[in-house]
C-alpha cells in the first residue's frame, strides 16, 4: 500500500487525481481538513509521511512545498511550472525517448509537463532528434483548449449563466507571445529561437488540439507526409496511450479524448507544406493523466495502472 498526499488537492488537477486514485486498492490517499491544507506544518507531515506527493499549486507554493520534504524517499511529482526547466528533475514525458523514461523511473523529483507543452513537444520532439528541422527553426504552434485548462476562476467565468457573450466565441490570450509553457518547449526540443505561440481558451469543458505548420522548404531534409507519418509511428512505437494516424473525415475535433491519457498525433499536407496536430485531454495526458503514468513508473509499477 503506497501512501499518496495531493497538496492542492481542491483545485482542478488536484481533483482528477484524486478521482483517478480513490478506486485503487494499493493507494492510501493522505488527507488533510480544510484547517489543515493550510497549515504549513500539517502540510510538512503530510508530504514526509507519504511515499508520493503530488503539488497542484501555484509555482511559488510548489517550491515552498518542496523545501518541506526531509524525506528522502519520498517522491514529488510537481503539476505546476516552476520546476519543468530546473536541473534535477525528470521531465515527466516518458514517451519522449528511453533516457526520459529511466530519468522518471529512478527520479524522486518529476516535473509533470504543461498541457500545450505536451502537444507541441510530441510534435516537434522527433523532428530536431532525426535531424529534419534545424534547431534554429521558426516554429509556430496555434492552439485550441477547452476552459477547464483555465482553473477555478476561468470555469467560474465560463459556467456563469450572466456571463458576457465574448465567452461563446473562442478567444485568443498570450498577446505579448509569453506563455509559461515556451520555456520548457524550447529546452526539451533544443530549440535555439522561440517558437510564436497562440493559444485560445474555447466554450467547451476539455480537449485540445495543439498545431505545427511546417514549410518544407525550411527543413534540414526533404520529407512527404508519408515520411513524417513514418517518423512518428517510428518514434512512439509500443506506446501505449500514443498513437499516430491521419484523420479520414477532413476536421479534426478537440475534445474527443476527454477522459483518457492518450495522445493522437496526425499528420496532413502536401507537397510545399505540412500541418502536425496533437489531439489531447488537457485534463488527461496534459494533467492528471500524465501525473499518474509517472507515479506509476517511479513505483515501479505497470504505467496503465488507473488509466
Amino acid at each position: 500500500m503506497y501512501k499518496v498526499f495531493i497538496d492542492g488537492k481542491a483545485g482542478t488537477t488536484g481533483l482528477r487525481i484524486y478521482e483517478r486514485l480513490s478506486g485503487r486498492d494499493d493507494i492510501q490517499i493522505v488527507s488533510l481538513s480544510d484547517e489543515e491544507r493550510k497549515n504549513t506544518e500539517a502540510r510538512k507531515r503530510a508530504i514526509n509521511s507519504s511515499d508520493v506527493t503530488f503539488l497542484c499549486l501555484p509555482d511559488d507554493a510548489a517550491r515552498e512545498a518542496v523545501g518541506l520534504c526531509e524525506n528522502p524517499k519520498t517522491i514529488i511529482i510537481d503539476a505546476s511550472t516552476a520546476h519543468r526547466t530546473a536541473e534535477g528533475w525528470a521531465y515527466g514525458f516518458p514517451e519522449l525517448s528511453k533516457e526520459h523514461r529511466a530519468r522518471i523511473q529512478s527520479g524522486k523529483r518529476i516535473a509533470n509537463p504543461g498541457c500545450y507543452a505536451s502537444g507541441f513537444i510530441s510534435l516537434v520532439y522527433p523532428l530536431i532528434k532525426a535531424g529534419i528541422a534545424p534547431k534554429d527553426y521558426p516554429f509556430v504552434c496555434h492552439a485550441v483548449s477547452g476552459y477547464s485548462g483555465a482553473g477555478k476562476s476561468g470555469i467560474a467565468q465560463y459556467t456563469d449563466a450572466a456571463r458576457s457573450a465574448e465567452y461563446d466565441s473562442p478567444r485568443l490570450y498570450a498577446l505579448t507571445l509569453s506563455h509559461k509553457h515556451i520555456p520548457e518547449m524550447m529546452k526539451e526540443c533544443s530549440l535555439a529561437v522561440k517558437p510564436v505561440f497562440n493559444p485560445y481558451i474555447c466554450d467547451f469543458e476539455c480537449g485540445m488540439t495543439v498545431t505545427v505548420p511546417l514549410f518544407l522548404s525550411l527543413l534540414k531534409k526533404k520529407v512527404t507526409v508519408e515520411d513524417l507519418l513514418g517518423l512518428y509511428k517510428e518514434h512512439y512505437v509500443g506506446s501505449r496511450f500514443i498513437s499516430v494516424g491521419q484523420q479520414e473525415s477532413g476536421f479534426i475535433a478537440a475534445n474527443t479524448l476527454v477522459g483518457t491519457n492518450n495522445l493522437e498525433i496526425f499528420v496532413h499536407g502536401n507537397a510545399e507544406q505540412i500541418l502536425l496536430t496533437a489531439r489531447l485531454d488537457n485534463l488527461g495526458k496534459g494533467a492528471s493523466g500524465a501525473a499518474i503514468q509517472n507515479m506509476n513508473l517511479a513505483l515501479g509499477l505497470d504505467e496503465g495502472i488507473g488509466l
